[in-house]
């Protein structure tokens, strides 16, 4: 990876780490990354300076394998999958692409908590969940690395539930190491994703049913990989 793109996309990979979540798992000891957890604190009321800042993603998108587990939970379930705006389903692989963000990322070893800051931005695509007539949609979903939680637009048969409502959570003790892709992009892969427990009352409530389990103990749905550049 050349200097330049390496100390620029630094940040993005750190927070590819903590990055995209879509449902509950069954991994055991699925405890959320110490160096991501919002509840650490740095040492000093003021932050060092930041090893490398982004401040503005160029791209290019946010994919989750789906687990074979949850296909066949949703389909028991009577619910089908599908996606909205630019995102795409190919052989079981969704992707969102990456619209806007930037990130500050902290050398781990400076001790300041949490390491990776910033936001990470999918305007304009999303999934659906659809059955008995009733269609939910999850859109626009904005990753908080600080956190290692997503949000996004929620609506039913087209009427808003709510915005910026916490969605998915993610657990990056699977992460792979860094990866430089063809043209040199930043690629990270293996964060496994869940549903929050706000969401998994949501979709119980709206489709009648107490079997979508939210938090990290319920059902794997997929294994994140993000791939981003800085704008140009």
């Amino acid at each position: 990876m050349n200097s330049t793109l390496g100390k620029t996309t630094l940040g993005v990979l750190a927070a590819g780490a903590l990055a995209f979540s879509l449902a509950a798992c069954s991994t055991p000891a699925a405890e959320e990354p110490a160096e991501s957890s919002s509840s650490a604190s740095p040492e000093s009321t003021e932050a060092p300076d930041p090893t490398a800042v982004i401040d503005e993603l160029g791209g290019v998108d946010t994919q989750v394998t789906l687990d074979q587990g949850f296909l066949d939970a949703i389909t028991s379930l009577g619910l089908t999958p599908g996606v909205v705006g630019t995102a795409t389903l190919t052989d079981g692989v969704l992707a969102f692409p990456i619209t806007g963000g930037n990130v500050e990322y902290w050398d781990p070893d400076l001790g300041y908590r949490p390491y990776v800051q910033g936001s990470i931005e999918h305007d304009g695509s999303g999934i659906s969940l659809s059955a008995g007539g009733t269609t939910v949609e999850l859109t626009d979903f904005r990753i908080d690395p600080g956190t290692s939680e997503l949000f996004g637009t929620v609506t039913a048969n087209g009427e808003e539930v709510g915005q910026d409502i916490l969605i998915f959570s993610l657990n990056g003790r699977t992460l792979n190491p860094l990866q430089e892709g063809p043209n040199g992009e930043a690629i990270l892969q293996g964060t496994e994703v869940y549903v929050s427990e706000d969401a998994a009352a949501l979709l119980n409530d709206t489709f009648g049913t107490d079997a979508v389990v939210g938090g990290r103990d319920g059902l794997l749905v997929g294994v994140a990989q993000i791939t981003a550049v800085p704008a140009e």
